[in-house]
């Protein structure tokens, strides 16, 4: 591995990393303290709420062609347009997709794409990058939560450069659900979705139809609205930046850092008009690095419906919600008990990291501004249930006694030498042979150890899994008991022996079908996992594939979804073997 500069690097060189590693976060009061801090970059300021909040275009239908462009996108009324990238022909983001289950659906992915936005930041030291993406950036579409056969699930290696194309086929064999589209490319995705490589992928089945009078009794058309929430840093022009602080040079790897500016649809603190009434949000966390701790400023209560993969059995009430990166939640809010012309804010207060704590990197304290207009809305009530009942989908299955257990690791290591570089899973760099290997039909139990202090979204292409809960263990102990090695030897050691009270079950709304689950640091996240056959899915999820480079490539991978970390070298492959 060669040593480069990046903010995790200079925060251990500054504090110590055995320091760092004990501290765990910093009171947000403290972190206030230092907003202004020297050692970050800070947007420009711009009034919140000025701007409304735009609606992204809605394509129905099962065959999509998919440009990736170059283009400009104003994200406020009061900054310049800002280079960007943009599907189907918009400048930032792209159209939310709209299909039908049990029905294929072909996508034309085109890459038209030309000097890379972020060219200056091209990081060539990581896995699978050249100086090439700076001017012909690659790209590879991934439905991300999409049950697709290897070929066409995004593979981070089966990429294209400009002026060259493919076609992906999604079966659509899954129940209604939000799914997203991402670009996927290996060493650059952190920078291709920050760009705007990223929108949303309606699922609707019989049910589920999206669609006024539909069976279940939910919001449609109108009121039903998608809010892709980000974060970001923007430049003193009105630009767009990946680069948080200046103690790390340009054109290098920085491990990921806190926006100070909510972004909903593209647009910097919109406002979202609505009537009187109750709203279907489908809410997607696509920011890079930040866990959002969702909730109104009035504290009023919502309805959680639906996560990952599909709708609950029934509703769930709460005031807050935790969504990690690449989370969805599918919300019921009622606006019905705002006056006229009264306002609520979509809050965060998810306390950042303690290591970006340090550098003065703060809460981003909201996303959006909801205005209430006279119109009544939509009147129907919050359904009692939304499985097992008529006209309902079936009621979730039982969780599953594993077949296996697997322990897997999250880890930041730190080697002797200044500054370390790296995040891993199972101490490995995405190159390794040693893979995880679970067999068609089997039910695992995998144990997502978290040995860093911070939260890490873990993400397993073509599979849904259920939360089974999270459990503090003692970090300190189980290094001691187990050194960690040199990068590129497997560590995964059981931590049950140092965990520290009893299993917290999955939060209420973590209850369906998930893609991706949030590991808070010092903690052991247990999921079950069924991998599917080959004759339930309908195709060989082992099978070799050709990348359009001609390489010949097997299997999925596993990922933490902070982009950062994901880019460096936090992503493995696994295969379903027979």
């Amino acid at each position: 591995m060669t040593a480069r500069w990046n903010r995790r690097s200079i925060l251990r060189g500054v504090a110590g990393a055995a320091g760092l590693a004990a501290t765990g976060g910093l009171a947000p009061s403290a972190a206030a303290a230092v907003n202004l801090s020297p050692l970050l970059f800070h947007s420009p300021q711009v009034r919140p709420f000025r701007d409304p909040l735009p609606p992204l275009p809605v394509w129905s239908g099962s065959s999509f062609t998919l440009d990736a462009a170059v283009g400009t996108h104003r994200f406020h009324s009061e900054l310049d347009p800002s280079p960007a990238f943009g599907y189907g022909g918009r400048g930032y983001l792209g159209p939310v997709l709209e299909t039908h289950s049990g029905t294929e659906t072909t996508v034309t992915f085109r890459n038209t794409l030309s000097r890379h936005v972020f060219a200056k930041d091209i990081d060539t030291t990581l896995h699978g990058v050249s100086a090439a993406d700076a001017t012909a950036p690659r790209g590879v579409l991934h439905l991300h939560g999409g049950v697709t056969p290897p070929a066409f699930d995004g593979h981070p290696e089966a990429t294209i450069r400009p002026g060259e194309q493919v076609t992906y086929r999604f079966p659509g064999g899954q129940e209604a659900t939000a799914l997203w589209y991402h670009d996927h490319a290996m060493g650059i995705t952190r920078l291709n979705v920050y760009a705007g490589l990223a929108s949303l992928y309606l699922l609707r089945d019989r049910w589920d139809t999206g669609e006024p009078g539909n069976p279940l009794g939910l919001p449609a058309g109108e009121f039903e609205i998608p809010l892709v929430l980000q974060e970001k840093v923007f430049t003193a022009d009105g630009a767009q930046s990946v680069r948080t602080t200046p103690l790390v040079p340009e054109g290098s790897w920085e491990g990921g850092g806190v926006g100070d500016t909510g972004l909903v649809n593209g647009v910097v603190w919109p406002e979202v008009a609505v009537a009187r009434g109750l709203y279907r949000l489908r809410v997607l966390n696509a920011s890079s690095f930040s866990v959002a701790n969702l909730f109104f400023a009035n504290r009023m209560r919502f309805w959680v419906i639906g996560t990952d993969g599909g709708l609950l059995d029934a509703p769930v009430a709460t005031t807050a919600i935790r969504l990690a990166p690449a989370e969805r939640a599918d919300l019921l809010v009622d606006f019905g008990a705002l006056a006229p012309g009264e306002t609520v804010v979509l809050c965060n207060d998810e306390p950042v990291p303690g290591q970006a704590a340090i550098l003065g990197e703060v809460t981003m304290p909201y996303f959006c501004r909801f205005r209430a207009g006279s119109a009544p809305g939509f009147q129907g009530a919050v359904p009692s249930t939304l499985r097992g009942g008529p006209g309902q989908p079936p009621r979730l299955p039982p969780l599953p006694v594993p077949d296996h257990v697997r322990d897997v690791t999250i880890s930041q290591p730190f080697e002797l030498r200044f500054p370390p570089s790296v995040m891993t899973l199972n101490n490995l760099m995405f190159d390794s042979g040693d893979l995880e290997l679970p067999r068609q039909g089997t039910v695992e139990q995998w144990n997502l150890i978290d040995v860093t202090p911070d939260p890490h979204p873990i993400h397993l292409h073509l599979v849904n899994f259920r939360v089974l809960g999270r459990q503090s263990f003692d970090r300190t102990a189980y290094r001691l008991r187990y050194p960690q090695p040199p990068v590129g030897t497997k560590w995964a050691p059981s931590a049950d022996a140092f965990v520290t009270g009893p299993m917290r079950p999955a939060e209420p709304w973590e209850a369906g079908w998930k893609d991706t689950v949030r590991t808070d640091g010092g903690t052991v996240t247990r999921i079950l996992v069924r991998f599917p056959t080959a004759g339930e899915l309908g195709f060989d999820p082992d099978a070799i594939f050709t990348a359009p480079s001609g390489a010949e490539l097997r299997g999925y991978v596993w990922h933490c979804h902070l982009l950062d970390h994901e880019d460096h070298d936090m992503m493995l492959r696994f295969r379903t073997p027979a």
